[in-house]
Parts: C-alpha cells; structure tokens; sequence
C-alpha cells in the first residue's frame, strides 16, 4: 500500500510539473531545451514516472523558475518541528 501512495504522489508532482509549463507558457519542446534534456525525459517528469534521474528533475525546475521553492519547501527549518529540534542538524562524533 504505501508504493501506491508514492506513485500516486509522483503523478501528483508531475501534474504540478506540468501546470507550472502551461501557466508558464511554454511548450514542452521549450522547457526540455532550457533543461537540457529530451522531450521523453520530459514526458516521463510531467507523467509521473519513477525512474528519472533526480538531476534532470531539477534542471526541469530550473527551467521552470521554481527550482529555489523547492529546495526551501524541503528545509527542516521551515517547518515548526524543524525549528524545535533544530540542535538534531549538528553532526556529533560516534561513539
């Protein structure tokens, strides 16, 4: 059950994908030239499929303008717990 919910989520994230193009404008040919990858690429992203390397992911948000709310939403820092276990991020020797 809980490979549905990651795969469901990876088409969730892929639609979104895709709405920032078309809000943005931009044809899937356009955004798969400034990420530097292939339109298949592309494809696979905005589908949802599993398998496509994390890099080419960001190069697509990059290309989209959005790749900098990503990498914030993912901040430990910006969440509440984040904030109060913040003194969890130090690294500290094994003992």
């Amino acid at each position: 059950m809980a490979g549905y919910r990651i795969d469901r989520q990876l088409v969730e994230f892929g639609e979104h994908v895709r709405g920032w193009r078309m809000v943005l404008g931009l044809t899937a040919q356009q955004v798969a030239e400034r990420a530097d990858i292939s339109r298949d690429t592309l494809r696979k992203i905005e589908s949802g499929e599993a398998g496509v390397n994390f890099y080419n992911v960001a190069q697509v948000l990059r290309a989209l303008g959005i790749l900098d709310q990503a990498v914030a939403s993912v901040d430990p820092l910006s969440s509440d717990i984040g904030r109060l276990r913040a003194d969890r991020l130090t690294k500290r020797r094994a003992r």
